[in-house]
């Protein structure tokens, strides 16, 4: 059994603009030296004005999601960002939590996501969805409704290029032949990866066809430990063996009444989640910006995070 991951998320975006972004480039650094297995980046190309669509389920968005940032919020593209960050670190791995993979197209993605897991020595993870918001769609010309099947597309097209030494590709979307895509990902089979979504066939036949891994959303991840059942399910049903499959769950910080985190009590929630399917957590603390305080909350997260899998 591989020891479950633990990974953070860097708030790579800002209500108004920053005095730059190298507090977030040190913070990688602290969290690579505190122990961290991954850093996770979030993403968003352009904004619409009607972000109460965050809120809606049926849409993609989360039930009472609120968005981060207004229509003007501040949002660094991940994979740039990503190898900003590779340059800085060594071993931590690199994460999209995240990458709305349809809104790029398939092989310059494919070509970004190679490049990337090349110069970084291998530590490229995608995590991909379809994400809830139409107006990025209409940004990029193409189509809302048929995000489901762009997001496959896309997966398809990458995996293509990412394996075949001469690609050779046809859908309703694209059609190539004897096409090379050079270098390769250093990771064999490609960039791992992780799908998005809640509980449904679709996600599940996305994940039986591409994934390492599955990144429960809205009531899924809310509840993960009903998620990973109800996925197993259908994954059953799809006739895929999840025997392997990786998942995400949040491990949020329990808060004492000095509004700091309580490790113990944070911890305490570990083996039960471990037990149920659990194999990779997302820790939600946040990163204090004082260097020597990260430095002790970060290290002491991780330390408690090893002892409560042992």
């Amino acid at each position: 059994m591989t020891e479950p991951f633990l990974s953070i998320g860097l708030r790579n975006f800002a209500s108004d603009a920053p005095n730059g972004w190298s507090w977030m480039l040190d913070q990688a650094v602290l969290v690579e030296a505190a122990g961290f297995d991954r850093i996770n980046i979030s993403d968003h190309v352009a904004f619409g004005e009607q972000l109460d669509a965050y809120g809606r389920p049926e849409l993609g968005g989360t039930a009472d999601g609120v968005q981060p940032t207004g229509p003007d919020g501040h949002w660094l593209e991940p994979l740039t960002t990503l190898a900003v960050i590779a340059g800085r670190t060594s071993t931590i791995r690199l994460g999209t939590n995240i990458l709305l993979a349809a809104l790029r197209r398939p092989a310059v993605l494919a070509k970004s996501a190679a490049t990337l897991d090349v110069l970084s020595g291998g530590r490229l993870d995608l995590g991909v969805g379809v994400g809830w918001q139409r107006e990025e769609y209409d940004a990029a010309g193409l189509d809302f409704a048929e995000r489901g099947r762009l997001l496959d597309h896309t997966l398809e097209v990458c995996q293509t290029l990412w394996r075949e030494p001469r690609a050779t590709y046809e859908s309703a979307e694209l059609q190539f032949d004897g096409i090379h895509q050079m270098p390769k990902p250093l990771q064999p089979g490609g960039v791992p990866l992780w799908i998005s979504g809640t509980v449904n066939a679709r996600v599940a036949r996305r994940i039986a066809r591409f994934a390492a891994g599955w990144i429960p959303w809205g009531p899924d991840a809310a509840d993960v430990v009903g998620g990973i059942g109800r996925m197993r399910a259908a994954l059953d049903a799809v006739g895929f063996d999840h025997a392997d499959l990786r998942v995400v769950g949040r491990l949020a910080g329990v808060v004492d009444a000095d509004r700091r985190v309580d490790i113990g009590e944070t911890m305490a929630a570990v083996p039960q989640l471990v037990a149920a399917g659990v194999t990779d957590f997302q820790a939600g603390v946040p990163i204090p910006r004082d260097p020597a305080e990260a430095r002790e909350q970060l290290g002491a997260f991780v330390t408690a995070f090893r002892a409560a899998n042992h």
